[in-house]
């Protein structure tokens, strides 16, 4: 791996590492105030954690 390859995994890496983050806790804040509802939460939590992680994979093969 190149020196640019692991620019592109450290910058691709930094903002869905943040996203996820994000997105976990306010997952837990809305669980907190509606549990009830926490089965249709953890469904779009999980979605969304997907969705967000796929950006780093897309970097780690760009980085390849």
């Amino acid at each position: 791996m190149t020196f640019t390859g692991g620019i592109i995994i450290a910058i691709g890496g930094v903002a869905p590492s943040l996203g996820i983050g994000y997105i976990g806790a306010k997952a837990v804040e809305a669980i907190g105030r509606n549990p009830e509802a926490s089965g249709k939460i953890m469904i779009n939590m999980l979605i969304a954690m997907a969705f967000a992680e796929s950006i780093a994979i897309y970097s780690l093969i760009l980085a390849f």
